[in-house]
């Protein structure tokens, strides 16, 4: 690494699915061909396959999303990891957490990959298809849209479900109970609203039922202590023990996303450099407005890992 800068690794929850991810990553390098193949055995299909070459309407589904963005995003990190390039601390957001925790050999590909097609499953069964919704809040902060989402609590569930900086927070909960929180948080100031394409809110207590089931797993799955240090999703804290590893992964289902935090807390920590693992650039774009003075980039396919491993690799 280049100088005394610090790095994080951070992995996304979401991102461009579009056909085709990981293809790239998968014909450039053997250990992302190995990555793939561990996740097709460990699912019982042809995950790659989907990835590759769709259909775009089965990639989609929250089952199929999340391994596919897990897949994906260890792909471009076992590049990273063959051109040298190494972490001082690694965090995820939302089902990155567990793309983190791979990468800090916390937890086993196979056991990752198969947890998070669970959790999809767990997290669209929890609420019924059309009854909830997710809705982007911009221009406000996180204590306005508290206040918006408690004056709406008697409509339903309402919650801030990821609360990502740069006033930006996203709220989740029954579908009306979003809706009323959307005009109220317009009526009070908010610069936009932006309904979000998702099949479940996620990270409410509307998903408490996949939280339970989710633990369930998780209890059957072994977790070992951290060889990097990771911050949480659910407390924005260091963690390296594999039994915290394990419980912030089950509170994480119901509860927000503290990304803002986790960042602030990163740069406290010394990190400079930034690097977004995976489909999309999501969270570079959220870093630079948290941290005014960050160093971001971002891999989403081999040529971009090749440009970070030239910049912090000496």
């Amino acid at each position: 690494m280049a100088g005394s800068d610090k790095i994080a690794f951070l992995f996304p929850g979401q991102g461009s699915q579009a056909v085709g991810m990981g293809k790239k990553a998968f014909e450039s390098s053997q250990q992302s061909r190995d990555v793939f193949a561990e996740c097709d055995d460990a699912l019982g299909f042809s995950l790659s396959k989907l990835c590759f070459d769709g259909p775009s309407s089965e990639l989609s589904l929250t089952i199929n999303t999340q391994p596919a963005i897990l897949a994906t995003s260890i792909a471009l990190f076992g590049i990273l990891d063959e051109l040298g390039v190494k972490p001082d601390f690694v965090a995820g957001h939302s089902l990155g957490e567990y793309s983190a925790q791979i990468a800090a050999g916390g937890v086993s590909l196979r056991d990752a990959v198969t947890l998070v097609r669970n959790r999809g499953r767990y997290m669209q069964e929890a609420v019924p298809v059309g009854t909830g919704s997710m809705a982007a809040i911009l221009g406000m902060c996180a204590e306005e849209v508290y206040e918006v989402c408690s004056d709406i609590s008697d409509d339903g569930v309402v919650e801030p479900a990821n609360l990502n900086g740069a006033r930006q927070v996203v709220i989740a909960g029954h579908k009306a109970a979003v809706e009323k929180a959307c005009e109220l948080a317009k009526s009070r100031g908010a610069r936009r609203i932006l309904h979000l394409p998702v099949s479940a809110p996620f990270h409410c207590r509307l998903m408490k039922p996949a939280e339970v089931r989710l633990k369930t797993d998780l209890a059957t799955v072994n977790f070992s202590r951290l060889t990097v240090p990771l911050v949480n999703n659910v407390d924005a804290k260091l963690i390296v023990d594999g039994e915290d590893s394990r419980d912030s992964l089950v509170r994480q289902v119901c509860s927000s996303v503290r990304w803002e935090e986790s960042v602030q807390l990163l740069s406290k920590l010394g990190v400079q450099r930034f690097v977004e693992i995976g489909p999309g650039k999501v969270l570079s774009s959220l870093v630079r407005k948290i941290v005014s003075n960050a160093d971001t980039m971002s891999v989403d396919c081999p040529e971009s890992a090749e440009r970070v491993s030239e910049a912090c690799v000496v």
